[in-house]
């Protein structure tokens, strides 16, 4: 599970990269949106992580966005700020999220395993996750600000946990895949019947998992990856 230090020392290595930003509306890793819009989403998934905790916590069963729809009219309301006003935006939710799950933790074990919808009547989730989602969105974006960071720049304990995390969902989707991969430092996944073989350092699959970049891997013919897992 996620440490609370880990997610501190992600969110600050975040906040020193967009500090320095020059263009936040220059092009994001993801499709469609500026380095605005990845700031804002990240704010915007802080306000809603410390709601769904929040609500693990007191029992109210608050999900963690009101609709879809809102949580998208959100990001594209609040991508086109000044850059300062960006990095306080993610510094202050930061803060609260960070306050949201220390309560959180110290509730107990019981809470863990509350059920949490992501939206009403959408997707749900079991509170324990909820560091690890964190975790995940802070790291994931700060790659997608396309601004030096990436994932070789993590702990190698952190790019193992975060591409067995990646395999792990890639092997739920339906039709996933067929391949096996190996890593330079020595791991092995086999998706589906394992018929293509790609290889290449933990960070440079786990960008070509999470991304889409073949760049740090190596295969005869690549995959078919699916998107937005």
């Amino acid at each position: 599970m996620t440490t609370l230090g880990q997610l501190a020392d992600q969110t600050e290595r975040l906040l020193r990269t967009a500090r320095k930003l020059e263009d936040v509306s220059a092009p994001s890793l993801c499709a469609g949106w500026t380095r605005g819009h990845v700031l804002t989403h990240i704010a915007r998934n802080a306000d809603g992580l410390a709601r769904a905790a929040k609500g693990a916590v007191d029992g109210s069963g608050a999900t963690m966005y009101d609709s879809v729809e809102s949580r998208d009219e959100d990001i594209e309301a609040g991508a086109f700020r000044p850059l300062a006003d960006l990095v306080d935006d993610v510094a202050i939710t930061a803060r609260l999220v960070a306050d949201a799950l220390a309560a959180f933790v110290d509730a107990g074990p019981e809470v863990a395993e509350v059920v949490v919808p992501r939206t009403p009547g959408g997707p749900t989730f079991h509170a324990r996750a909820i560091p690890d989602l964190r975790l995940r969105e802070v790291v994931y974006h700060h790659v997608d600000l396309d601004a030096g960071f990436g994932f070789a720049d993590l702990d190698s304990d952190l790019v193992s946990t975060l591409l067995a995390d990646q395999v792990r969902r890639l092997s739920y989707v339906d039709a996933p895949p067929s391949m096996r991969v190996r890593t330079d430092e020595g791991d092995v996944f086999t998706i589906g019947d394992g018929a293509a073989y790609v290889t290449g350092s933990r960070a440079g699959v786990l960008l070509w998992l999470a991304r889409q970049d073949p760049s740090g891997v190596q295969a005869d013919e690549l995959p078919t990856l699916p998107t937005g897992i």
